[in-house]
């Protein structure tokens, strides 16, 4: 079995990745491969990265091997719908106990990944290392070969137990794993000039659905989604794609690296949210598959995609422009958002540069502009102040920080991975629009700004 230590490096020393520590003259330890610190709060765990990376492949098991309490996190607050099979959504778990910490856990894991395989015919079963199975030295990549031969489909060991480091570090490791023993295991019934991968989506709420009518129009054919809403099969044979189109650079560029490397597979970095993110993205395609009739299809798509959207916001920009927003997210959603605002006529005052690549921290600062602010730590006491400070109009976020907006008193929205609510494409734009205009002029604000009755001025005199 492979040294931890070196599966670990292994995503961290991609060509792309920014994380590679031989890229750092000063060696500094980025968030990634820092380890755990006792005491201190270090956000969700490598379990929970790696599953984010592929658990959103929905007709295959998910075995967590480990504690029923590590299945919370991943299956509770994912918000990756599916088409078509549900099965990604049931949480499976060896559910480790004292005597399996003592005697091992294999041969529980060996019965679990047959019982599974025989009561849901999953197309594969991926088996995830915790904290515990990993420390006691359980050998889970020879049970899965092992239980592979026996049920004769795709058993494979995903090595991300939360001790290893950050979120960010599961993302890679989950990734790491597809190219391994996914990506070209596979070959597609027959291939067009006009196939691509999408690359770091997860159809959170659906927002892969509100982008795949317009490849249809196109005559653009997605070979395969990774991963959101995807079937196992098509993730086999992603490497016969014309384009990676990669929405998440921060965690999925190195994959994509990797697949021009290994398969000649050019990559473009694009966004699905805002106007002029979107209609860049599907000019950048069309130009990098090189055909000039795609290329005017798609600018009458854009102009008549463009005069129907406009007309729809017109009466939300109209309440909407002028409102200032700070935005606390991370990664590509930064200066994705910053433009879908300014689509709306809002303005981001402040935002952070989480998660995100150098190349992402240069564009924030250009889309925010001088005035703007960048926080480096999103903590609620940095965000209660600059809050106070700017007197913004909303605050956008994941649900974390939604305590933090309702301390200060300002409507909240969310945009992480626990919404309800699309918000690429065209049409999350408007759906976008009509949330936070729900959001600004919702009646609550009117009444918790108030002062309370007993802190009125009472006049006891006429």
């Amino acid at each position: 079995m492979k040294n931890t230590q070196v599966t670990t490096n292994e995503p961290l020393n991609e060509t792309a990745c920014k994380l590679n520590q031989n890229k750092l003259s000063d060696k500094k330890k980025l968030t990634c491969t820092k380890l755990p610190q006792p005491g201190t709060s270090q956000g969700n765990c490598p379990l929970d990265g790696a599953m984010v990376s592929v658990a959103a492949i929905t007709d295959v098991a998910h075995l967590i091997h480990g504690a029923v309490a590590c299945t919370h996190n991943p299956w509770a607050t994912h918000g990756s719908l599916s088409s078509g099979s549900q099965l990604y959504k049931t949480a499976f778990t060896t559910d480790f106990g004292e005597n399996n910490v003592i005697f091992g856990g294999e041969k529980k894991l060996y019965k679990a990944i047959l019982d599974v395989a025989q009561r849901y015919k999953p197309a594969a079963i991926f088996v995830y290392a915790t904290c515990i199975t990993a420390l006691i030295g359980d050998d889970i990549n020879s049970v899965c070969k092992l239980a592979a031969q026996k049920i004769n489909i795709p058993v494979i060991y995903v090595n991300s137990p939360g001790f290893l480091g950050s979120k960010n570090l599961g993302n890679h490791i989950g990734n790491e794993t597809l190219l391994k023993y996914v990506i070209g295991t596979a070959e597609p019934e027959f291939t067009t000039p006009f196939d691509i991968n999408i690359v770091g989506e997860y159809n959170v709420a659906g927002d892969l659905w509100n982008v795949l009518p317009l490849f249809n129009k196109l005559g653009i054919r997605v070979l395969s989604k990774i991963t959101g809403d995807a079937r196992y099969q098509e993730i086999c044979y992603a490497h016969r794609a014309k384009l990676n189109v990669v929405i998440c650079s921060n965690v999925v560029l190195p994959m994509a690296q990797t697949m021009k490397e290994l398969y000649g597979i050019p990559y473009i970095e694009e966004s699905f949210f805002g106007i002029e993110n979107l209609n860049h993205c599907l000019r950048n395609i069309a130009a990098t598959l090189g055909d000039k009739y795609l290329q005017q299809r798609t600018e009458r798509l854009i102009a008549k995609e463009n005069a129907a959207l406009n007309i729809a916001l017109a009466p939300y920009r109209a309440r909407l422009k002028g409102k200032r927003i700070i935005l606390c997210t991370g990664g590509v959603k930064i200066w994705s958002i910053i433009l879908a605002a300014k689509d709306l006529g809002m303005e981001v005052i402040a935002t952070t540069n989480a998660k995100t690549t150098e190349e992402e921290k240069a564009k924030i600062k250009q889309y925010l502009g001088q005035d703007g602010i960048v926080l480096h730590e999103a903590t609620p006491q940095a965000l209660l102040q600059v809050l106070k400070e700017t007197k913004a109009d909303v605050l956008i976020s994941g649900t974390g920080s939604k305590y933090t907006a309702l301390k200060a008193q300002i409507p909240f929205l969310d945009v992480n991975h626990e919404r309800h609510h699309a918000y690429a494409g065209y049409i999350g734009l408007l759906e976008l629009a009509r949330e936070l205009y729900e959001a600004l002029y919702s009646p609550v604000w009117e009444q918790v700004t108030k002062p309370a009755p007993w802190d009125e001025k009472i006049s006891y005199f006429v």
